[in-house]
């Protein structure tokens, strides 16, 4: 990875903190599969190539199809994402773009049909997590490279 500052190196604990934070997501009740789709539309939104890179390829090692990766920024007019993937997508991009969305009432609502209480809590971490390496990734430089 090419980027301006080895922020792993410059700062371990911060990174060890965030890493710890990785290790958590990766323990829920959410499925991996969803994880990754959430990873990939908060970096399309937030515009993270480096990002979409990463969790592309990896959900891609994980069996998603390429039509759920590339349809993604277009879900709501996809039968092939079922109504949990859509809500938890939905959610993805009212807290990516907080400042503007918010997370209406009803849209918790909406989540909630679908994931209980501990779910809805880690669905956000999840979000943020990736909205916190995007800003991260892109703060530093990173940018997406053939290996």
């Amino acid at each position: 990875m090419e980027q301006r500052v080895d922020y792993y190196n410059v700062a371990p604990e911060a990174l060890k903190i965030m890493m710890e934070m990785e290790k958590y997501t990766k323990t829920t009740g959410i499925d991996r599969n969803l994880r990754e789709l959430i990873k990939i539309r908060a970096s399309q939104i937030n515009g993270c190539a480096y990002c979409l890179n990463m969790h592309s390829a990896d959900a891609r090692k994980m069996g998603e199809t390429e039509k759920r990766i590339y349809c993604i920024s277009a879900w709501r007019e996809c039968t092939f994402y079922t109504d949990a993937e859509k809500v938890a997508l939905e959610l993805t991009e009212y807290v990516t773009l907080i400042p503007t969305k918010r997370v209406p009432d009803e849209l918790y609502q909406r989540v909630r049909e679908h994931f209980d209480e501990k779910q809805y809590v880690d669905l956000i971490l999840i979000i943020n997590q990736i909205n916190s390496w995007n800003r991260i990734s892109i703060s530093m430089g990173s940018i997406a490279t053939e290996k």
